[in-house]
């Protein structure tokens, strides 16, 4: 079965949504490539993504490709009141499917956004979320050119039509918000990890401390934990920097002797 050069710019771009397990990651560059693929796959203008955490809008990227006009198109539906595609797409959780830019002026929809569309000279929009399963990331917002476009280059395939441009735009968005919650839960694992070895790390540390120091006075390791406690309060030290210098020996050694526990 042959394949076309959209099937295969999908399933790369779909792979590389996905390939998130990276200490390196980028969240921006990761939209905008997104962004980048979505251009080159549906034959689009410019495209932009609007992230958004805990029901606010917190940040945008736009495609590589007329990233000003991008950015300016998202600016200004987040602005209060102002509303757009990207904004409907992500308040319901479903596509907006393709918009003449013309038509949306005459019907008032969108007058801020409209304006600024017509300005920069976008004959369409459409928009569409970016979600994991029944959780949303923010939306995707695609901006299409006035026909007729300049002449496709030799070999290059027809642009999709409206309906299938949607579709692809979906399978982007969805494959990218699995890369972004694969990687969030990838740096909360590493997080937990992290904090899981420094704990170990203290609480060994803590009973090498307690067993050198019963050893030395020939004491019980608890009324040794408990003189190095009295000696970290009494120096106004944290116990856990306490703990590491008497491992490291290098604690005031008269000091800490003087809270020895003294035979009962």
């Amino acid at each position: 079965m042959h394949l076309s050069t959209r099937e295969t710019g999908l399933a790369a771009a779909l792979l590389e949504a996905t390939d998130t397990l990276s200490d390196s990651f980028d969240t921006a560059h990761h939209l905008q490539r997104l962004s980048d693929h979505c251009v080159e796959i549906v034959g689009a203008h410019s495209a932009g993504i609007m992230l958004v955490a805990g029901g606010e809008r917190v940040s945008f990227v736009g495609s590589s490709r007329r990233q000003a006009i991008a950015l300016d198109l998202l600016t200004v539906q987040a602005a209060p009141d102002h509303g757009g595609p990207c904004w409907d797409s992500y308040g319901t959780g479903r596509p907006v499917p393709h918009v003449p830019i013309g038509a949306a002026r005459t019907a008032a929809r969108w007058p801020d956004f409209t304006r600024r569309a017509l300005r920069h000279g976008i004959a369409a929009t459409f928009a569409v979320p970016l979600r994991r399963r029944e959780t949303l990331l923010g939306a995707l917002n695609v901006f299409v050119a006035p026909p007729p476009g300049p002449p496709e280059p030799p070999g290059r395939p027809e642009s999709p039509g409206e309906e299938e441009s949607v579709r692809l735009a979906q399978l982007l968005a969805e494959a990218a918000a699995a890369g972004l919650h694969n990687q969030r839960l990838h740096a909360e694992y590493r997080a937990l990890a992290g904090q899981l070895q420094s704990a170990l790390t203290h609480r060994v540390r803590m009973e090498q401390a307690k067993g050198m120091l019963a050893e030395r006075w020939s004491t019980g390791v608890d009324q040794a934990f408990a003189a190095l406690r009295r000696y970290a309060r009494r120096q106004r030290m944290p116990l856990d920097e306490a703990v590491a210098r008497a491992v490291e020996g290098s604690l005031d050694r008269d000091g800490l002797d003087a809270e020895r526990p003294r035979p009962v």
